[in-house]
């Protein structure tokens, strides 16, 4: 009898989430520091995505865009699986991204009920 072979399929969803997980640990453009995205500091999170971009000699855009891009990427890729009090901590690391490269923070969203 043959031995048995290993299940390779993967779903599409766990492909979905090694794939992003791959790019935000091993970014060709910017070195993050690890956990980056799951510190509690809005302010540490963007001090260290602007030092990551500042220091990089491999990203395609301007600093503060590679910073910002690398937060986007984060906050999309995770999509409904971030809960709404780490999403509020990436977004105000948005923000505080901005203030470190002397852009203008974002207005609030109004939202009609």
């Amino acid at each position: 009898m043959a031995p048995a072979m290993p299940d390779t399929r993967h779903s599409r969803h766990t492909t979905k989430k090694r794939w992003s997980a791959q790019v935000t640990e091993n970014s060709h453009a910017l070195d993050l520091d690890k956990g980056v995205f799951t510190w509690r500091s809005p302010r540490r999170i963007a001090q260290s995505l602007k030092d990551s971009a500042e220091s990089s000699h491999r990203r395609k855009a301007d600093p503060f865009r590679s910073a910002m891009s690398m937060i986007t990427f984060y906050v999309n890729r995770a999509g409904e699986d971030l809960p709404a009090e780490r999403r509020s901590t990436l977004e105000a690391a948005k923000d505080e991204l901005r203030a470190l490269y002397g852009r203008p923070r974002r207005h609030p969203v109004h939202r009609r009920k």
